[in-house]
């Protein structure tokens, strides 16, 4: 049977991406990739032959292989959802990447001057969330879960993807946390919320923090919400060289994601290799 992607089957694959629970950007992502792919058919129904067609469209595009295996794992899953098992495709092979990126790398010292720099500007509760992204290795997404009763407690129960973990809370943090929210007269719930009292979300983070780079002149390529977590999972493993540890505290399904992490620099890598002195 021909099936097409008419408007209404891409409404029921928005709806099945929402109850598979895929994060907001996940969903947007795929459903956009879905999206294309319809254009891309122009009417035609779905078969293997144009899928095949499509991936190679992308990489004829200029497409980075990263980026067309986003786009084979957003319509492989929508082929999964339409039950079109023959059409899933293979994701491109991608050689690991043996060295992070240095310019993009946020430093422990570029991270204390963002944090003073909230503080200078008097943006105490973004100061914070700084604090506690780096402090936690929690996602700028989980920020919900740091509760007053969590502060309280020490402990986060944070769920993600239908996967749940504890985060221990540093007694350092917990007393930040639990005066600011009674300043903020916030005796129960999220404590870092809008002004209308809705928790903050990635948007607003993302945001205020591109607002510090100059005053706290550091890179604005180093500045989002996600390399705060990147440095908490750096700093943990140069103390205790445990990468499974590392994964369930970052609640990270396999190691190799949690490699990508804790990468060291070209720069990094140059001293230790030439410590162990083996030219002769």
């Amino acid at each position: 049977m021909e099936l097409i992607l008419f408007p209404d089957v891409l409404a029921r694959f928005r709806e099945s991406l929402s109850s598979d629970e895929k994060s907001e950007a996940t969903a947007e992502k795929y459903l956009h990739a879905a999206e294309e792919f319809a254009e891309f058919l122009s009417g035609r129904a779905v078969t293997r032959e144009l899928a095949l067609e499509y991936k190679r469209t992308l990489s004829d595009r200029g497409y980075a292989a990263k980026s067309v295996n986003v786009n084979v794992a957003a319509l492989n899953s929508l082929f999964a959802f339409l039950k079109l098992s023959g059409c899933k495709l293979k994701a491109m092979k991608i050689q690991k990447r043996v060295f992070s990126d240095e310019k993009t790398e946020l430093t422990e010292p570029e991270y204390h001057r963002l944090v003073n720099a909230a503080r200078r500007m008097r943006n105490s509760r973004l100061a914070l969330i700084i604090t506690t992204i780096c402090a936690t290795g929690i996602r700028v997404s989980e920020l919900q879960s740091i509760t007053v009763e969590a502060a309280q407690k020490g402990e986060a129960t944070v769920t993600n993807k239908g996967k749940t973990r504890a985060v221990l809370i540093p007694r350092e943090l917990q007393k930040k946390l639990l005066k600011y929210a009674e300043k903020r007269k916030i005796k129960t719930g999220a404590i870092f919320v809008t002004r209308g009292g809705k928790p903050v979300d990635r948007t607003n983070v993302w945001r205020e923090m591109k607002t510090l780079c100059a005053t706290a002149r550091v890179d604005p390529a180093k500045v989002f919400p996600h390399n705060l977590r990147r440095l908490f999972a750096r700093t943990f493993y140069k103390i205790e060289k445990d990468i499974a540890k590392l994964a369930d505290l970052l609640g990270h399904s396999s190691i190799d994601t949690t490699r990508i992490y804790i990468m060291s620099t070209r720069r990094a890598h140059r001293k230790q290799i030439e410590r162990m002195r083996l030219v002769c």
